[in-house]
C-alpha cells in the first residue's frame, strides 16, 4: 500500500497488513481508494527511514505493465502491479468518424465558408492521437506514482528488440549473439512479434516454436535474421533439410505468404518502435531513465522462471540478476475517458439524434466516479463497488467487475473516489502459487 506523510509527502510502500493496523489504531487516514493509499497522522518524512522504489514499465500497443518494486544489490521485490489498458483504437475510430462527417460537409451542396488555415505543416515529432495517447497515459501514471511513492528511478524497455543489432552493423554471427549471455534472445523475440508468435506453415499457436531455416544451411542458406522463420516441431521435423519451395509446392499462397514475410525489412520494425523512444524521452524528462531491450527482459523473465504478462515484464526490464518476489494482485486500469462536450449524439450521417442534459452532476454523483452500494433489499440486495451512471430521477447504474446493475437508488450510494478517466478491475497474477 502507499503510504504518505502528514504532509502529503511520499513515505516507503507498506504491507496491507501494516496499513490495517495504523488505520484501526487512528494513527492514519485513507487519502484514496484505488490505488489504495493512506496518509500518516503522527508522523513526517524527515522522522522516517525513506530506501525509496523503482519503477519498470512494459509499452504495449494494447496494454502497458507498469511495476513499482525496490532494488538492492541486483535483487528486485516487487511492491506493486498496474495493468494499463489504452484506448487507442476506439480513438482512431472516432477520429475516422470525424473525418467521416467531415468528408461529407466538403461534397454537400452548402454555402461556401473559407478555409481556417493554410499549409498546415506537423511539428518534428509528431504523431498520431492513438499513439500519442498511448505516451500521455503511460507518463501520467509515473507523474501519480511520483506523487504516492517515493520513486528514484525509472526502467523502460524502449525496443522490443534490439534492430540495430540485428542489422549489417551487428551481423547475427557475431561473437555476441554466439556465446555472449543474451544469445538468441534478442534473435528469438524479433521473430515472435514479426510472426504473431504463430507456425508460418501451419498457424498453430500456443505450442512450442522453433527457429527454422527458410533456406537450409545445408543448401547454402544464412544465419540473417532475413532467413530465418518460426516452425512447430512438427512442420520443422517435416520439412528437415528441404528448401521451403520443395516443401510447400502443393501450398503456393502459403508459400508466397511466407517469403514475402520473411523479406520484410528491418525498418519496418523499427518504425513500429516509435511510440517507446517518444515514451523515453517523455520520461528521461521526469526522472533517472534507464532502458533495455525485449530480448534481454524474456532474459530475465525466463532466467526467474516467470510467465508472461505485461507487468511480470515490466519487472524483469533491465539489468537484474533475481527477482525474489512478485505481486499477487495486479490492478487493471482501463482509459474510460471523462465523458464528452458535446451535448448531441448524431447519427450515422451526422445530423444531432438525441440531445443530453447540460447537467453532468445529480444528488452529488457524476457519472464515472467509483462508489459503492449497499442495498438492504429487494432484486439488486447486496454490495456493489464500481463506476455510476447517473440519472436525474436518482435511479442510478453501476458497472462493476461482474456486470452491471441497474436502477439502483442513490439513497443507498456512497461516494469512494470522484471520477479522473479510468475504470479499475483486479486479477490475479498468473504464476503467484509458485513463488514465494
Amino acid at each position: 500500500m502507499f503510504v504518505l506523510d502528514q504532509n502529503g509527502v511520499p513515505l516507503q510502500p507498506c504491507h496491507p497488513a501494516r496499513a490495517r493496523k495504523l488505520l484501526t489504531k487512528k494513527r492514519a487516514v485513507v487519502a484514496r481508494h484505488t490505488p489504495f493509499t493512506i496518509r500518516l497522522t503522527d508522523r513526517t518524512a524527515a522522522e522516517s527511514e525513506i530506501d525509496g522504489v523503482e519503477i519498470g514499465i512494459d509499452p504495449g500497443s494494447q496494454h502497458t505493465g507498469i511495476a513499482v518494486f525496490t532494488a538492492r544489490a541486483g535483487e528486485r521485490r516487487g511492491r506493486y502491479a498496474l495493468q494499463l489498458d489504452h484506448r487507442g483504437a476506439q480513438i482512431k475510430k472516432k477520429l475516422g468518424q470525424r473525418a467521416g462527417y467531415r468528408r461529407r460537409r466538403r461534397s454537400a451542396n452548402l454555402r461556401h465558408r473559407a478555409p481556417r488555415f493554410s499549409n498546415r505543416a506537423r511539428p518534428r515529432g509528431w504523431l498520431a492521437p492513438s499513439l500519442r495517447h498511448r505516451v500521455e497515459t503511460t507518463t501520467s501514471w509515473v507523474d501519480r506514482l511520483c506523487r504516492w511513492a517515493p520513486v528514484r528511478g525509472v526502467h523502460v524497455e524502449r525496443l522490443a528488440f534490439d534492430t540495430h543489432a540485428l542489422s549489417a552493423g551487428k551481423p547475427l554471427e557475431g561473437v555476441e549473439y554466439q556465446q555472449g549471455t543474451l544469445a538468441g534472445f534478442e534473435v528469438r523475440e524479433y521473430l515472435l512479434a514479426k510472426f504473431d508468435r504463430a507456425c508460418v506453415y501451419c498457424g498453430a499457436t500456443n505450442v512450442p516454436l522453433n527457429l527454422d531455416h527458410v533456406y537450409p544451411r545445408s543448401r547454402g542458406g544464412s544465419d540473417r535474421v532475413s532467413n530465418l522463420v518460426l516452425a512447430c516441431v512438427p512442420c520443422n521435423q517435416t520439412k528437415a533439410d528441404r528448401p521451403v519451395e520443395e516443401f510447400l509446392s502443393g501450398k503456393p499462397q502459403t508459400l508466397a505468404r511466407v517469403l514475402g514475410q520473411a523479406r520484410t525489412p528491418l525498418r519496418d520494425a523499427a518504425a513500429a518502435q516509435s511510440t517507446r523512444w517518444a515514451l523515453w524521452r517523455a520520461l528521461d524528462q521526469r526522472l533517472p531513465t534507464h532502458v533495455g531491450s525485449g530480448g534481454r527482459t524474456k532474459f530475465n523473465r525466463t532466467r526467474n522462471q516467470l510467465p508472461k504478462t505485461h507487468t511480470l515484464d515490466a519487472l524483469a526490464v533491465g539489468k537484474v540478476e533475481a527477482i525474489t518476489r512478485i505481486v499477487a494482485r495486479v490492478m487493471v486500469a482501463g482509459c474510460a475517458g471523462r465523458g464528452r462536450y458535446a451535448r448531441t449524439a448524431p447519427d450515422r450521417h451526422g445530423f444531432p439524434r438525441l440531445r443530453a442534459a447540460r447537467q453532468k452532476q445529480y444528488f452529488s454523483f457524476t457519472t464515472g466516479d467509483l462508489v459503492r452500494a449497499v442495498v438492504p433489499s429487494g432484486k439488486r440486495a447486496g454490495t456493489h463497488t464500481g463506476r455510476v451512471l447517473v440519472r436525474a430521477r436518482g435511479s442510478f447504474d453501476i458497472t462493476t467487475g461482474h456486470g452491471r446493475q441497474a436502477g439502483i437508488n442513490h439513497k443507498h450510494i456512497r461516494l469512494l473516489q470522484r471520477a479522473d478517466g479510468y475504470a479499475y478491475t483486479f486479477r490475479k497474477e498468473e504464476g503467484v502459487s509458485s513463488r514465494p
